[in-house]
């Protein structure tokens, strides 16, 4: 199977690709990469960053997207133009909304390394000049739904108060057996691992793609035809913790020079 038909199926899981920052910082990234090499609409990148005590983002510019932050240990400073200061903990979440322009920092907090996950997501058109904001969400604040397969704590969607521009859903997912990703139709998403191993299967596809592909940490699964994904835990030790993130595409160019997405 080529790349391309990889990415047009949904269905093959592709691993990371280990990407160092200028600054020092180490990601393993989701998309765009090598194997991977576009964006998936309305998504501009996907990665886990692993920010070491010496390291970290100066204060730099962005603008024309948004980013959602959240973490998955340690603590990350984060500090910005319009004058926001906040520390991120461990299941907490931020969004930024960089619109015509803001410039923020991003360190360790506490002296100590922290790592998480970083989304950017495209503005539509005609929100590319939106006013810069910036809001955060506690974990207590992101709801928690308790399946019989697995526990489903909801990032941005229902009952979140981190709400983007683009309609999407971002899910935070511990699989203790099994779980099934519903997409709603014409949106687009992706499935990234984050601790763990198990098995994903494309519940609506044909006989060659429908049998189980081994999934693990750093692996993503781009699911740009909004096929439903039954998810299944291996069965060992906390099961599988995986993302899954879904929106509504622009059906626009993503355009992105560095930390500017025109």
């Amino acid at each position: 199977m080529t790349p391309d038909e990889t990415i047009a199926g949904g269905v093959e899981p592709l691993s990371g690709e280990t990407v160092r920052h200028g600054t020092g910082v180490n990601s393993d990234r989701a998309f765009p990469t090598s194997r991977h090499p576009d964006n998936l609409d309305p998504f501009v990148l996907f990665e886990r960053f692993y920010i070491d005590p010496d390291t970290g983002f100066p204060m730099h510019p962005h603008k024309g997207f948004e980013i959602v932050s959240y973490m998955i240990d340690g603590g990350m400073d984060h500090a910005d133009s319009l004058g926001v200061e906040h520390t991120a903990r461990r299941g907490e979440a931020m969004r930024i909304t960089t619109g015509s322009g803001i410039r923020h920092s991003e360190f360790p907090a506490d002296g100590a390394a922290c790592n998480g996950l970083q989304l950017w997501v495209n503005l539509p058109r005609e929100e590319k000049e939106a006013d810069p904001d910036y809001v955060d969400a506690s974990a207590a604040e992101l709801p928690t739904e308790e399946t019989a397969g697995a526990a489903v704590t909801t990032v941005v969607g229902d009952g979140s108060p981190i709400e983007l521009y683009t309609p999407m859903e971002y899910l935070d997912v511990r699989v203790t057996d099994e779980w099934t990703w519903a997409v709603p139709e014409e949106w687009s998403g992706f499935l990234y691992g984050v601790e763990g191993n198990g098995t994903v299967r494309a519940a609506d596809a044909g006989a060659d793609t429908d049998r189980r592909r081994e999934f693990a940490a750093g692996d993503v699964l781009p699911n740009a035809d909004a096929r439903d994904v039954t998810v299944e835990s291996d069965g060992d030790g906390e099961g599988l913790r995986l993302v899954a993130v879904s929106g509504r595409p622009h059906g626009e160019p993503i355009r992105q020079q560095g930390p500017f997405v025109l």
